[in-house]
């Protein structure tokens, strides 16, 4: 998958500020501490840049990535967002990085088992775009606080795969909503019903992740049922009850469901010619109900800077990454925008914006670029062999014998490698911790038990044959 586009209208050299005024970091060092300035936009791959954010420093990730449409898009020309453009196409042997592939089987099997699986059931373009969208999302994981939470925006494209793979990532007991963003539009195709609607996908970091109820305008039926006002100016209705009729006040409006169909697409004046545009006010809404002002919002794929934009007008502070090179112009030209009212007047402050285009520094580890998938504590062990190399290193040192249940293989296509110790309890993804195991055991195994505590399970279960090593 590659982007393109013009270059910047505006040059503006790494890690400067627009507006000539200086804009202080967040917060202070460590993990749960942003390690970059509000208002950032990073040029560039957001892998990138996300390895090398603090741990635990975002409260809320809204974003809208590649749906795998399998085609490309460009922006309307002569518009504010005029070169840019993307290839939403995917190829395994093209955009699938072996790290990438390492890295998930090694740390995240169960992002794997998904991504493998879909190979099977949909086709390897899917699973590539899953492998890129996998990778990225452990990396949100990662950064997202305890309390934060994520929507992902996506379609009937690869919605089911995505919700999968972020089940893997999160935990299905995270999972909160599917929120169907309803729209309509000229069209009527002969073999099926018009699509008209968008999936965004809503996780919680954990269960203590924060949410506001939204609520909406009430609609005219319900305004005429409460038929009364009082002296405060409270709506009311006259209801029987075992007291006999009292007033039932009307709450301060009706709360969303997880169905929208009152935020239209993005038409007229309000269009950046960005070609996958979100308006403003489907943003808004995701930013009021899982943030509160001051908090720090993230888009790893800002595009044309609706999340920035929307979190600048709700109060909150905010990061971005994109590689189109004018994506600092639009969203700079957007908070332009914001500072004129109707009458011509400034009504709002300066918004300076910092760009970058090397990653951070974390000041939760001390490293740049920190990769992502592997533990922060510190380890003095050489660096990770490759897994064919492992895998070849294994054999010579414990033979063609699974150690978990004994059994003897006469081929390597039959050993998957894991862990000894877990790496949720720590273990490394050096040599002297791993082991090879059959796919039973394996599977047995999961991330949870240690190789001793496998053992202990197949000769409880009658498994173990022989002696391992």
């Amino acid at each position: 998958m590659t982007t393109s586009g013009t270059p910047a209208k505006r040059s503006t050299p790494a890690s400067t500020v627009g507006h000539g005024r200086t804009v202080k970091p967040i917060g202070g060092q460590g993990s749960g501490f942003p390690n970059w300035e509000n208002r950032t936009l990073y040029r560039g791959d957001n892998l990138e840049f996300m390895r090398s954010m603090n741990s635990k420093s975002v409260h809320l990730i809204a974003t809208d990535p590649p749906f795998n449409k399998g085609r490309d898009f460009h922006a309307t020309p002569e518009s504010l967002a005029a070169g840019a453009s993307f290839e939403d196409r995917w190829r395994w042997d093209e955009d699938v990085h072996p790290e990438w592939v390492e890295q998930i089987q090694d740390d995240w099997p169960s992002v794997w088992a998904v991504i493998d699986w879909t190979r099977i059931v949909h086709s390897d373009a899917m699973a590539a775009f899953l492998c890129f969208m996998g990778v990225r999302l452990v990396a949100m994981h990662r950064i997202l606080r305890e309390d934060g939470s994520i929507y992902l925006h996506c379609d009937t494209t690869a919605g089911a795969y995505l919700k999968t793979l972020m089940d893997a990532v999160f935990g299905p007991e995270c999972f909160r909503n599917e929120v169907e963003w309803c729209y309509t539009g000229n069209s009527e195709p002969k073999a099926h019903f018009p699509k008209k609607h968008d999936r965004i996908l809503f996780y919680a970091r954990s269960t203590t992740t924060k949410f506001n109820i939204v609520r909406l305008p009430y609609k005219e039926a319900t305004l005429r049922r409460y038929n009364h006002v009082d002296s405060e100016g409270r709506r009311y209705k006259m209801s029987s009850l075992r007291s006999g009729l009292e007033r039932v006040y009307m709450k301060e409006g009706r709360a969303a469901l997880d169905w929208w169909d009152d935020i239209p697409t993005v038409r007229g004046k309000a269009s950046t010619g960005y070609p996958t545009q979100k308006p403003l006010a489907l943003y808004q809404r995701i930013i009021r109900a899982s943030s509160n002002p001051g908090d720090i919002v993230f888009d790893p794929f800002a595009g044309c800077a609706t999340t920035p934009i929307a979190a600048e007008i709700e109060g909150r502070q905010w990061v971005a990454c994109d590689e189109w090179a004018g994506a600092y112009d639009v969203v700079t030209e957007r908070l332009e925008a914001l500072k004129v009212g109707s009458g011509g007047q400034e009504e709002m402050a300066y918004y300076p914006v910092a760009q970058r285009e090397e990653p951070l520094v974390r000041t939760d580890t001390g490293e740049t670029a920190a990769p992502p998938l592997k533990s922060l504590r510190r380890k003095s062990s050489p660096p990770t062999m490759k897994r064919a190399e492992m895998l070849e290193a294994l054999i010579i040192r414990d033979g063609m014998q699974c150690q978990g249940c004994g059994r003897e293989f006469d081929h390597a296509r039959y050993f998957e490698l894991d862990h000894k110790l877990p790496r949720s309890e720590g273990g490394s993804n050096e040599l002297e911790n791993r082991v090879l195991l059959c796919g039973p055991c394996n599977r047995t195994k999961s991330n949870t038990l240690t190789l001793t505590g496998l053992r202990r399970q197949n000769r409880t279960d009658g498994f173990l044959v022989a002696p391992s090593k």
